[in-house]
């Protein structure tokens, strides 16, 4: 339907970094509006499949022409401390951490999306923009509570991913379904942007999702 890499190469040009989550998102929709006027383009859209309802940020189909194909994207943001003004605005973003819940996240979010594609004929994405190192480097000690949700570079999501027994309930809280997978998914991290001080490069990983995996 569109290049993804490409609007993410434009977007960051104008906006290198995002007061939140939902700056990224809006600001992420209206550069895939400027480059393709033709779709329609719907935030936060209701879906409930098999009982479960949740919302897609992002939700696009073509506008002039009939077709069943959409694109749907699920997105995070997840912050490390940084103050900065660029362009004359100013820019405060928190220590997120939670590291271990962020990375259950962002695999829940593939997960619903191959969810959304067995309703739907079409490509979803999964973008996890962050400039926090921890998400992308390679731990030194892979048998954590959440090995199973790592995202470091060169992982590889497959089959059902939980966490490891004896987690606390309190890290669990609202995650404590398994996530189970259909197909199979490289991590691979590239570089969206660099303020050039403590916390400023920001990296992000877009995992494609397609029908029937």
């Amino acid at each position: 339907m569109f290049d993804i890499e490409d609007v993410m190469n434009k977007l960051r040009k104008e906006r290198p970094v995002f007061h939140s989550e939902a700056d990224f998102q809006h600001s992420l929709a209206w550069e895939i509006h400027k480059m393709h006027p033709n779709f329609n383009i719907r935030l936060e859209k209701r879906e409930e499949i098999n009982g479960e309802e949740f919302y897609l940020d992002i939700f696009i189909t073509p506008k002039h022409f009939r077709s069943d194909k959409i694109c749907a994207l699920e997105l995070k943001y997840k912050t490390k401390r940084l103050k900065i003004t660029i362009s004359n605005e100013g820019y405060h973003l928190k220590d997120q951490s939670a590291q271990d819940c962020g990375r259950y996240d962002f695999c829940k979010d593939i997960e619903r999306l191959e969810k959304v594609l067995k309703k739907y004929d079409g490509i979803g994405f999964a973008i996890f923009l962050t400039n926090d190192d921890l998400y992308w480097r390679t731990p030194q000690n892979l048998n954590t509570a959440d090995k199973d949700f790592r995202i470091h570079e060169g992982r590889v999501l497959k089959g059902t991913l939980k966490w490891r027994e004896g987690t606390s309930t309190g890290t669990m809280r609202g995650r404590e379904s398994p996530i189970k997978l259909t197909g199979e998914y490289n991590i691979h991290w590239k570089d969206y942007s660099d303020l050039k001080r403590k916390n400023g490069k920001f990296r992000y990983v877009c995992v494609k999702v397609k029908k029937d995996v």
